[in-house]
């Protein structure tokens, strides 16, 4: 952050009228109408599914509930690429179209353009909302239905229950939600660039590869830096002075009877939480792998077979190092969280805030000034020319992608500590084992599911993560994600498909954690 702050500050003024006038107003505006518009799309979507799967039983609520988390395994861009693929002219909606009333050419009818705003809030909008449905309906599920309980025995309906009980008690699950989609909104860069809205990410991108002006992209990230803590402060304001009682909530609350509506809205709350769920997943899911079944033959391909063992590498590297920085902030807090260890833990929580594309540019700025420190003194001293040693090689990105997904590493690692209670170390420390045999023979082999789900979390999201990646690999260097945007940017979706259905597929694993925890009504 201070690295892309002093470049912005003191880059020269060459480029910034230019972007200032034509840039910045484009892109700054697109950018916030994406991000109402995506919001209220997900905030609609994610309250209502996540309400009707808990207050009313209809026809296949049980199987929509774990249905609805489907999405999240769908990064943004494959969603977009295959949406592309499924509402283009040669695609097999126009194509049935056509054959149903005889068109002959796109202007005998009308058809919704799948490449503009509406398109991306539709698309980015279907694949998002789990975010808000997973918070809302924990909250629901635990605080909600108690206060909906009495509310209904006084004489409310359940619609004014929802709207005079439940909805006013979900905002901190509501906001917590949004905050997660409005990051994943800033951090796209295939998606809106294969749709044509080019929004602060991708003027970032553009600036910097197509313009060459690296310190044109680096004032677009300062401005970008300061809109972000802006909406971050403007998000706290709003909720500073409310306060929400979060009691914990007895097994019974959960299997309490559910209102079973009319025959007619039963099917109509089917539909609309089916909705979601084709447009987030099976659709997309089934648009490449049909592409991908066709290309069986790609599994032999080299280029693939490289990609897949550098995602691997990155992905075990950038897994290793965020679970062991997140287990030593999270066990520095369980010993006694003083103020400077709460002040790095909130340092390093901002990480996933920043968008991929501006953290590249953070990372780069300061490696390439020590790889160019490193190299003078290695030539003039040594005679040796090793080249680039940080910012040309995979270091950079294992860097950049340990500084945006930490936090999720030390959520998880942290609710590990939670469920250990501090008497496990007292009761070991009064058998005369010291703090060190502590952890190492109570607490380590403890906390091992939650260390290994964090690093399953960590490497599911780097094999996703596309921006970072792209903007700092190293020449000839492919992980499946940048493979997949290449292929794509060459109108090559087809062949994209086979590494797409590949990070599909892993990106199912974590889902399926969070469907066996659903399941079981945990």
């Amino acid at each position: 952050m201070a690295a892309i702050l002093w470049m912005g500050v003191t880059a020269g003024t060459d480029d910034l009228p230019h972007l200032v006038e034509t840039v910045l107003p484009r892109a700054l505006g697109r950018t916030l109408t994406l991000m109402v518009l995506i919001s209220l799309a997900t905030g609609i979507t994610g309250i209502l599914t996540a309400w009707l799967t808990v207050a009313f039983d209809f026809p296949f609520r049980r199987i929509l509930t774990v249905a609805l988390v489907l999405p999240l395994a769908m990064p943004t861009y494959l969603a977009a690429y295959a949406a592309g693929e499924v509402f283009d002219y040669a695609g097999p909606l126009q194509s049935l179209l056509r054959t149903v009333f005889g068109f002959h050419s796109a202007r005998d009818y009308w058809f919704p353009d799948i490449r503009t705003t509406s398109g991306a809030v539709f698309i980015m909008g279907s694949v998002l909302y789990p975010y808000v449905y997973l918070s809302c309906r924990s909250l629901f599920l635990l605080q909600g239905r108690s206060a909906a309980d009495v509310a209904r025995t006084l004489g409310a309906s359940p619609m004014r229950v929802f709207f005079t009980v439940q909805l006013p008690m979900a905002r901190p699950a509501i906001a917590a939600g949004l905050t997660l989609v409005g990051m994943e909104t800033l951090n796209d860069i295939g998606a809106v660039e294969y749709l044509g809205v080019n929004t602060l990410t991708f003027a970032i991108y553009d600036t910097w590869l197509n313009r060459g002006s690296l310190a044109g992209a680096a004032q677009i990230a300062s401005f970008m830096l300061v809109f972000i803590g802006a909406l971050i402060v403007i998000e706290r304001h709003a909720r500073h002075r409310q306060r929400f009682h979060t009691g914990k909530a007895a097994q019974a609350l959960i299997d309490s009877t559910r209102v079973r509506p009319a025959k007619g809205w039963g099917w109509l709350m089917t539909l609309a939480c089916l909705a979601p769920v084709i447009g987030g997943f099976l659709m997309p899911f089934l648009m490449l792998s049909s592409y991908a079944i066709k290309r069986l033959d790609l599994f032999g391909s080299p280029a693939l077979w490289n990609a897949l063992g550098n995602t691997v590498l990155v992905g075990c590297a950038t897994a290793i190092i965020s679970v062991g920085f997140a287990f030593l902030l999270a066990y520095s807090a369980r010993l006694g969280r003083n103020r400077a260890t709460g002040i790095a833990a909130r340092i390093a929580a901002f990480g996933y805030g920043i968008p991929g594309t501006v953290l590249a540019i953070g990372v780069l700025i300061p490696l390439a000034g020590i790889d160019n420190l490193v190299s003078a003194f290695l030539r003039d001293v040594f005679g040796l020319r090793l080249g680039l040693l940080l910012s040309g090689t995979m270091f950079a990105i294992v860097f950049a992608l340990t500084v945006r997904f930490l936090t999720m590493a030390e959520g998880t690692v942290e609710a590990g500590f939670q469920k250990l209670p501090v008497n496990l170390d007292h009761a070991s420390r009064t058998l005369g084992r010291t703090s060190s045999q502590t952890l190492w023979t109570i607490l380590v082999p403890s906390m091992r599911p939650a260390v290994l789900t964090a690093a399953l979390l960590v490497f599911i999201e780097t094999i996703k993560e596309l921006s970072a990646t792209m903007l700092l690999r190293p020449f000839n260097f492919n992980t499946l994600a940048t493979l997949v945007y290449e292929d794509a940017s060459r109108a090559k979706v087809e062949d994209a498909s086979v590494p797409a259905m590949i990070i599909i597929l892993a990106g199912l694993i974590p889902v399926m954690i969070v469907l066996r925890s659903l399941e079981k009504g945990r």
